[in-house]
C-alpha cells in the first residue's frame, strides 16, 4: 500500500467513525419514530422516545456523538484476495486515534487490570477486526459501536433449562424473552437483539453481533426464524417494560436472529442487546481508499 493510499484510506476511515458515531442510520431512524407515534401523550415512554429523537437530531446537526459511551469499535472487512490486511489495519488505528483527537470517540478504553486509559481508544483488542476475503475489486468496511451498557445485558443460555424448555424454539423463544425482562428497560432501551441460536460460547457471540448488522426492515432468509423475530418483537412489547423501563409499548424495536451448526452436546442460544443509539454504519472503498457508496 502506497503511502498516498494510506493517507486516503485513513481519511476515509476517520469519516466513517464520525458518521457512525453521530448520525443513526435511516433504517433506525424509521423504526424509533414509529414507536414514539404508538406511545401515549403525556406518558413516560412518549417523554422518553421524544427526549431520543431531539438527542438523535442534535447529534447529526453539531456532529457530535450520540452518547457519552462511544462503544467498543468493532470493524468488520470484506476484501479482495491479496489485500493487505495488515496495512489496512495500521490506517485503521492511526484513523481510530485521529477520530479520538477529534472529539467523534471518546477516550473510552482502559487497561482491563490496572483501569488506565489509553487516551486513544487503542490497546489490545482495541479496535477489533473481522477480516473476510471475497472476489470482488473494493474493499467493504461496516463499523459497530457497541455501547458497554447494552454489552452488559447481553446472555448467554444452555439448552434444555428447566426454566425455559428443551431444545427447541420454545426454548429459544422463552430463553430471549428471559433476557429482555432481566433486563428491565437497562441498556438504554428500546433495544435490538442479534441472536445466534447454536455455535459454541465463542462463534455463538460472534455471530450474534453479525445478525446486528442487518437493516431492521430486511426479512430473514429463514421464514421460521424470521417469524420468530416477529414473535419476540411482539412479546416484548406486550410486557410493559417500555422505553429504558419506563413503561410503554416499545421494550423492542427489532430482532435479528442467525444459526449456526453446533455438536450435540451443547446447545447455546446467545443474545447480544444493542441500545437504540443502533451505531453501525458501513462503506464501500476503492483499493486507492476512496469512498464509494455508504451501506445504510
Amino acid at each position: 500500500m502506497t503511502t498516498a493510499t494510506a493517507a486516503t484510506l485513513q481519511s476515509s476511515l476517520v469519516e466513517l467513525i464520525r458518521v457512525t458515531s453521530t448520525v443513526l442510520p435511516a433504517d433506525v431512524v424509521r423504526a424509533l419514530e414509529s414507536s414514539r407515534s404508538g406511545e401515549a401523550a403525556g406518558s413516560n415512554a412518549k417523554y422518553a422516545l421524544d427526549v431520543i429523537s431531539c438527542n438523535i437530531g442534535l447529534a447529526k446537526d453539531k456532529s457530535q456523538p450520540l452518547c457519552q459511551d462511544t462503544g467498543s469499535v468493532l470493524f468488520y472487512v470484506h476484501c479482495p484476495v491479496g489485500y493487505d490486511q495488515l496495512a489496512f489495519t495500521d490506517a485503521t488505528i492511526a484513523a481510530v486515534k485521529e477520530a479520538t483527537v477529534k472529539g467523534y470517540l471518546r477516550q473510552n478504553s482502559v487497561d482491563s487490570v490496572s483501569g488506565t486509559n489509553s487516551g486513544d481508544n487503542v490497546g489490545p483488542g482495541a479496535p477489533d477486526f473481522h477480516f473476510h476475503q471475497w472476489r470482488r475489486d473494493y474493499v467493504e468496511v461496516t463499523l459497530m459501536l457497541k455501547g458497554g451498557g447494552c454489552e452488559n445485558v447481553g446472555a448467554q443460555y444452555t439448552l434444555p433449562d428447566p426454566r425455559f424448555g428443551g431444545r427447541d424454539l420454545v426454548g429459544v423463544e422463552n430463553a430471549l424473552l428471559d433476557c429482555v425482562l432481566q433486563a428491565q428497560g437497562q441498556g438504554c432501551g428500546p433495544g435490538i437483539l442479534g441472536v445466534c441460536i447454536g455455535g459454541d460460547r465463542a462463534s455463538g457471540y460472534a455471530h450474534s453481533k453479525v445478525q446486528l448488522l442487518r437493516t431492521l426492515d430486511d426479512s430473514n432468509g429463514d421464514p421460521v426464524l424470521g417469524a420468530l423475530e416477529e414473535r419476540i418483537v411482539a412479546k416484548a412489547n406486550r410486557s410493559g417494560i417500555g422505553p429504558m423501563g419506563f413503561g410503554g409499548n416499545t421494550t423492542l424495536v427489532g430482532c435479528k436472529i442467525g444459526k449456526l451448526n453446533r455438536v450435540p452436546a451443547s446447545f447455546y442460544v446467545t443474545i447480544s442487546y444493542m441500545c437504540w443509539a443502533f451505531r453501525r454504519q458501513g462503506v464501500n472503498l476503492s483499493l486507492s481508499g476512496e469512498i464509494g457508496e455508504w451501506r445504510y
